[in-house]
This record gives C-alpha cells, structure tokens and sequence, in this order.
C-alpha cells in the first residue's frame, strides 16, 4: 500500500513538472508584457465635452494611453491631453470653453471667404492651451487626421505644428475655410474619417480603443445656412464611423445622440456619458490588454 502511494505521489510530481516545463508557470497580470494602447477620439463637436469623461475613466483606472489618433474635436481634445497628460486639466479647460472661444463668425468672412467663421480663434485657443509648438514635442504621440480637399484622400497630420494640425483636422466645410497647410488644402477629417482606428492600426497600435459620438443624426431644428452644414457633416461623419468603428477592440458610445452639435450647454452631462459609458466596458478593456500579454508572453516562450 505505501509503495503504492509512493508511485502515485512520484507520478503527480513528474506530471506536475512536465506541465510546467511544457507551458511555464502562470505569469502574474501585473507582470505581463504591454501592449500599445491606442486611444481613437471621434468627431462631432460639442458631443466632444465626452470625450473628457472617457479619458479621465481611463485614467482613474490607469489604462495606459501610449498614443491619441483624433478627427476633428477629437483632434482638439487629444492635443490638449497629449500635452498635459491630466484628465482635471483637461476637465477644466473644457468647462471654460465656449463656442466663442472657437468660432470666430462675421458677415465680411462669410459672403467674401469659404466658410462664415475664419478659424483664426480655434488656431488661437489650441496654442493657448498647448503650448508647444511641435506635435512632435508632445508627451504623447499624437496624430490628427484631415481630408485633402483637393485629391479627396486621408491626411495624417503627426508632425509641425499642433495648432495648425488641429485647425485643419476641424475645419468643418462651410463653416471653417480650408487650411492650406503642409502643401495640401485640408478640411475636417470627419469628411473622409470620422473614427480614424486604421491610422492607430498603421502607426503600431495593439489595442484600439475608439470613442464615437456620432450616434443618432436626427435633428428636425434646422433653420439657416449653418445648421444645414452642420446636419450635412454629422451625417456624413456618421455613415463612415459605421464602418470604420467595427475595426477597434473596444468602442466606447457615450449617449449624447441628442446633443446639438453646437450645444455648449451640455458639456457637465456629455462628460459624465463619457464616463458611464467607459465605465461599462471597463472589464473589456482590462480583459483585452491581459490576453494580449498572455499571448505575447506565451509567444516569448
């Protein structure tokens, strides 16, 4: 009987090893290797205000953000952070910011330019808050993206300067003119990708998390010139974030489909959407980055 039992313990000894030489011990999560995260910020205006509580989530939860890709208001939102790196710095120049501090409408500019605001002050309020010049220079990589408005392509702007890169990815058509910038003249990016998940994709991303607040383009207030530009970008925007957004690994949808998108009074309500939102898919994004890890690290092996 005893050596019986000796035999039994020897074999569950052996098995044991053989287990552990074949698939190694269980690496811990903390010490597992990390993936590039990237995080994706979609356009649509003042829908943007949700674009500060998803990145405060992520940082409350210390989800790594190694680069920001943006269109249009996710390109001024992702410049701002991408500087800073602090989600209440972030917060408290969003709640200081109003339509003013952007739109810069006058009669001469719309009946002599392309657009009825001139762009000046949007330029403006991107230098006051980042004040380094470079996108280069940034603490995070960053990217905005814009359409030639020429050639009908995608621009990807990682490079010169953060100001005039911004400007450009949110130049909304007929609203802001087109900017003439890098030899190209570019307009909003919303008009060719709303959700640029591919760019994060083409420069190393590994996990995508993209953020879209195009949702529900219904909006019978329709009443002058601008508010017919707007409606057009919005669904123009939202008919390629359908495709585009299919392509990350998590997408965050903060509920801000009835937020008018110059409606500066919803900017406390759009942030908390952005948190809730990002807080429902909280596990997600911890459970994808793990298995990358997992994976990498068994591929090490």
């Amino acid at each position: 009987m005893r050596n019986r039992l000796t035999v039994l313990i020897t074999c569950s000894v052996l098995l044991l090893a053989s287990c552990q030489t074949a698939n190694g011990p269980a690496v811990p999560a903390g010490d597992l290797p990390k993936p590039k995260v990237a995080l994706v910020l979609g356009g649509g205006a003042a829908r943007g205000f949700a674009h500060v509580g998803v990145i405060r989530a992520l940082e409350q939860e210390k989800v790594p953000i190694d680069l920001i890709v943006g269109t249009s208001v996710g390109s001024l939102i992702g410049a701002i952070y991408a500087n800073d790196v602090s989600s209440m710095e972030l917060e408290w120049t969003a709640f200081l910011l109003e339509k003013d501090s952007l739109f810069d409408y006058g009669m001469f500019t719309a009946f002599t330019g392309m657009g009825v605001a001139k762009g000046d002050k949007l330029e403006e309020f991107v230098r006051s808050k980042v004040p380094v010049a470079n996108i280069e220079d940034l603490k995070i990589p960053f990217a905005a993206v814009a359409t030639d408005l020429n050639r009908g392509t995608r621009v990807i702007l990682d490079k010169g300067s953060v100001a005039k890169a911004v400007r450009a990815s949110s130049a909304i058509p007929g609203v802001f003119p087109p900017v003439d910038h890098q030899g190209r003249m570019l307009v909003d990016g919303g008009v060719i990708d709303n959700i640029p998940v591919s760019v994060a994709r083409e420069k190393g991303a590994d996990i995508v998390i993209a953020v879209d607040i195009s949702e529900n383009v219904i909006n019978f207030n329709i009443t002058n010139m601008l508010d017919v530009m707007l409606q057009s970008i919005s669904i123009m925007g939202a008919e390629n974030a359908k495709f585009r957004k299919k392509e990350a690994d998590v997408l965050i949808s903060p509920k801000v489909g009835d937020v008018g998108m110059l409606d500066f009074s919803q900017k406390k309500r759009s942030m908390i959407a952005g948190i809730e939102a990002t807080q429902k898919v909280m596990p997600d994004i911890k459970a994808k980055i793990e298995e990358w890890g997992r994976k990498k690290a068994a591929l090490v092996k």
